[in-house]
């Protein structure tokens, strides 16, 4: 399954909207298997954003790199939580497709942290003036995406289509999704919307 033309060597980007399990990773790393198997000298990295707080997301991690690995071979994995702009900008080339997977989990990392933002910046990049400023991460993030010298995957989660949340927190959040995955979409050249494995072209 050709997702694009993989010997076309001009950047793009695909942001890739998805619930859960309805594909939107396998298709990105399928995007990542075609660009790779195109020629020599091509690579792929997966920028990931998840961070293992319990038992149950470890095994989900892990599960995760398992079939990554035999799904792309080769491609290796970033753990980008919280600068997700600095990583993209670091590791974008142009014979490098890379997937960052995913916009929700950075989103949650920020707005719904399991530590601190003031730890978990501290460990990641410390002395960075943008560690702990959420809308200077985005900007950034959104800034670099369609300047970057390679192809990009996004990946992001569409969790709008239900009831109105209850929670003050949990609107806020939903709105904070919705809005980030507008904006994306914005500069993306592509977007995608994945529903039981099967995807429709929003642009």
């Amino acid at each position: 399954m050709n997702l694009m033309n993989p010997h076309a060597m001009q950047p793009w980007q695909e942001l890739i909207l998805g619930g859960q399990k309805s594909g939107k990773t396998r298709r990105a790393e399928q995007a990542a298997r075609d660009w790779v198997d195109a020629g020599a000298g091509r690579y792929a990295v997966y920028l990931a954003t998840g961070q293992a707080w319990d038992a149950e997301m470890q095994a989900r991690i892990a599960r995760h790199q398992a079939d990554r690995a035999l799904r792309v071979p080769g491609m290796q994995t970033v753990e980008a939580p919280l600068h997700l702009g600095q990583a993209l900008q670091a590791h974008s080339k142009a014979q490098t497709l890379v997937v960052v997977d995913c916009l929700t989990l950075w989103l949650t990392n920020w707005m719904m942290p399991m530590q601190s933002v003031e730890q978990a910046a501290s460990e990641d990049q410390p002395n960075q003036a943008l560690a702990l400023d959420w809308q200077a991460q985005r900007a950034l993030f959104l800034e670099v995406l369609p300047q970057c010298p390679g192809p990009v995957v996004v990946v992001g989660n569409e969790i709008g289509l239900g009831v109105i949340p209850l929670g003050r927190e949990v609107r806020a959040f939903v709105d904070a999704l919705g809005t980030l995955n507008q904006d994306v979409a914005r500069v993306c050249s592509r977007a995608t919307l994945m529903a039981a494995g099967l995807p429709l072209q929003l642009k």
